[in-house]
Formats: C-alpha cells, structure tokens, sequence
C-alpha cells in the first residue's frame, strides 16, 4: 500500500485499486452495511438511510461493490481516511483499517479473532436489528490448516460459532433440522435440494435461517479416506478463502456416519438449473447474466490470486443468492499451491466434470489455466442456456460447438438462448470471444482471469 495515504487523505482521493482492497474484506457477509450506518453528517444523524442501503444492495446484480460504490458516494463529502479508520477500527475490521494505514496497532476484542475476519456475533446481532438485514454468521481465514473439533464434544444444540467462526453440528442435530433426511424434492414439501458429486444436499433451518446441508456419500471409485480428505480440503479452504462470490459455510458435522457441510441458503439454486428454468423459474435476463459471469469471474480470480485452484469449475457449482450473486462452491477437489503461476502439478487421480475440462486436465495436470478453460465452458452454457452434454445433440459436447461458429456451420445468433429478452449482440460477441479465448487448446494461450475480468468489464 502506499506510503502517502495518511488519516488525513481524502477517501475521494483514494485509487481504485485501494478501493477493491477494501471491497475484498467489506463486501463478503455484508460487513460494508455496518460502515454504512455507522456514517453521520454534521448534524449527527445520520448520512444513510433504509432506502440508501437497498440501493447499495442493489448494486450486486449489476457486477459492481457495494463498498467501492458506497465510498465513492461518501467521499462527495471531502471525508477523510482517519474518519473512515476510525469507523472501521469501532467494528473491529482491522484488516480493511491496515489496508489504508498499516500501522494500526489497536486489538481485535479476543485474541482469538485474526485481524481479516468480518465482525463478531455480538455485532451481527446490532446491525441485524440497525439494517433489517440477514447478516450471515463471520467466517475467518486460517493460514494453515487445523484439527477438526470433535462435535461429539459439543452440546446437542449448536448455539454461538467457536472460536473458528463456524458450527460444529452433531449429526443428530443435522438429522432434526433437515426433517429426518427427508428426500422429498423441497418444492414438494421435502428437504431435498439436489445432489452433486459427493453427496445430496438438504434444506434445513438453523437459529431460524434456512441453510443448505451437504451429506458425504461413498462412491464407488472413492475411498472413505479420500471422502475424509475431500471433506478436510473444503473445509480448510473456506477457513482460508472468504470473497463475496464465494459461499458461506456455516459450520459442519464429523461424528456420525457421514461427514456433513453446511453452507448459507442460496434461494436461487444453481446457475445450472436456472439456465434451464428448472421448477418453472423465469429465464435469467442478459443484465443478470453478465452480472453472474463477472461475479463469478471475480471469485476465480481471487481464488488464483490466493493460490488455489479449483479444478471443478462448473454451473452446477455456481450457486445464486436472492440477488442472483453467484457464489462459487464445492471445494472438495481444490487444490493449493505456492507456486500456481510458473508450476504445473501432475496427479495420478484425474478429477473434475469432463464437459468441462481442458486437454491437459485429461492428462492429470493441476494448473489455474484449467479452470480458466472450465470458464469458457460456462460462459458458453451463460450464452447459449444449453447443457454442457447432451447425448442427443450432435456435437454432445457443447464446447465442441465453438468450432461450428468458428466453422460456419451455425452463426452466433443461432447460437444464443432464444429466451433472452434483452439481447445486447455488441455485449454477446465480447462474450463470446472471451469464452472463444479461455477454450483454446494450448492453455499457454489462455489469458488469465484478471484479463478476463478487464475484457468483462469493458462490456
């Protein structure tokens, strides 16, 4: 950070970079809703009100921060970092505080809490009642990895987060809030979500908050120690890991027979299901899926930035929240590494969805250009609404398609979802060739997600 920010630079003065810095920390749990009230004009009442904040809110579907559009507004003022320091240090959010003066030396209220952790319970519960908002329990980041609690341990009912931030459920209590495993669809009264890879996920309610229960199941070609490990990894990397357009998870179970997950609700499912208006739900608009495509591009950056790869980059694990901010998710099979931008890791074990993996993941190569190409696939499914498979189709595969366009066989208006009423063809050609760009076979051609995001944002 530079050195000539001091207490008494103005916030409007500030650069966009430094602005995204704070936004990684604020935007994820809502945290920036907290500076929001907490900013008064001269009289002392306050700057913002209830209609501000949804304003605000509303900002996330457009793909833009919150925290970034709010401090914009704010600087108007000629408000200074020191007042913005001060507001950030009275809600314990040291981490954004020493992005702006490194030097902060006041203490988080327990010595448990990490200096980039979003602000205690105690804290949540204030601005719940202050903003009429739901505000997701805090999540820290762990450097390195930790053993897991025993829930055996624990009292029957999970009633405030350990010291880690997460829950540590018993399986019993999973069992009661999910209805008894109750495998009826949702939409029917049941509890069943859905079911991916490594389990089936079930709707619950906890401390009268809806959330998404993630049981661990056997499959044929996995081990329970690889099931375990998968289970650890996930875990692990959301301690690690927190970005507004990745999920929240809220605690976990590891005393009965299946390991469980559990994650904040995503009302709106994943981008999979929505792409195919599953259960009836309205065709996403082309605004709300430029949106989808740079949030999620964000999340993979951050991701790479923090040296993780995810390796099963899909919509299936793109989830959309009530605003239809994508939240990537499963990171069982993610992969961390110091070195992910000059090293390539070989595996033994080839994992991912293969509709969506690059030729060199086929051959057990662990690299962040293959999630870079797993995103082309998605940007595809966003420009066409059409599976990424379909054994009826010809090709099957729908990264194959790419070389009929290329090819002529089928132009790029035949190509696109018909459901889409607010077609903008300049925006979808942008798209269109970032995704051409991300699906090329030598994935030294494949630019990075920071460019991306640039070329994204240029739409």
């Amino acid at each position: 950070m530079s050195s000539s920010i001091t207490s008494e630079t103005l916030v409007r003065k500030l650069s966009h970079s430094t602005l995204r810095n704070l936004s990684d920390f604020l935007d994820p749990q809502d945290a920036w809703k907290g500076v929001l009230v907490d900013i008064h004009k001269d009289t002392g009442e306050p700057r913002y009100t209830q209609l501000h904040l949804r304003r605000f809110e509303r900002l996330v579907t457009q793909g833009k921060s919150p925290t970034v559009e709010l401090l914009y507004d704010w600087g108007t003022t000629n408000c200074t970092v020191g007042e913005l320091v001060e507001i950030l240090i009275r809600h314990k959010l040291l981490a954004p505080a020493r992005v702006l003066l490194p030097d902060i030396t006041a203490a988080p209220v327990a010595t448990h809490w990490r200096a980039v952790e979003d602000p205690p319970t105690e804290y949540h519960r204030e601005q719940t009642q202050l903003c009429a908002v739901k505000l997701d329990k805090a999540q820290l980041k762990e450097e390195t990895p930790s053993t897991l609690p025993d829930s055996t341990t624990r009292p029957e009912e999970s009633e405030e987060p350990d010291e880690e931030g997460f829950y540590s459920f018993t399986y019993r209590e999973l069992t009661r809030i999910t209805g008894n495993w109750d495998e009826r669809p949702a939409s029917l009264g049941g509890s069943r979500l859905g079911e991916g890879g490594f389990g089936i996920v079930f709707k619950g309610l906890h401390n009268i908050k809806p959330v998404a229960v993630k049981k661990l199941n056997l499959v044929d070609d996995l081990s329970p120690e690889e099931l375990r490990s998968q289970f650890n990894q996930e875990i692990q990397t959301l301690k690690m890991l927190k970005h507004v357009n990745l999920v929240n998870m809220v605690g976990y179970s590891c005393d009965g027979q299946y390991p469980c997950l559990v994650y904040a609700y995503m009302s709106n499912g994943s981008l999979l299901d929505r792409l195919a208006c599953l259960d009836g739900s309205s065709p996403l608009s082309w605004q709300v899926r430029c949106a989808i495509t740079l949030g999620t591009a964000r999340g993979l950056e951050y991701l790479h930035n923090n040296n993780h790869i995810h390796r099963d980059v899909k919509s299936g694990n793109i989830l959309l929240d009530e605003s239809f901010v994508p939240k990537i998710s499963d990171f069982g099979l993610t992969r961390a590494s110091a070195k992910l931008s000059c090293t390539t890791v070989i595996t033994e074990r080839i994992v991912g969805t293969t509709a969506y993996m690059a030729p060199e993941a086929l051959r057990g190569e662990i690299t962040p250009k293959s999630d870079v190409f797993s995103f082309g696939v998605v940007l595809l499914e966003i420009l066409s609404g059409l599976p990424p498979v379909d054994e009826n189709r010809d090709p099957k595969l729908l990264m194959e398609m790419k070389d009929e366009i290329e090819d002529e066989e089928i132009t790029l208006e035949e190509f696109i979802d018909k459901k889409i009423l607010d077609l903008d063809m300049e925006s979808v050609e942008r798209m269109y060739n970032v995704a051409s760009q991300r699906l090329n076979e030598r994935k030294n051609r494949r630019p990075l997600m920071n460019e991306v995001i640039a070329e994204l944002e240029g739409s």
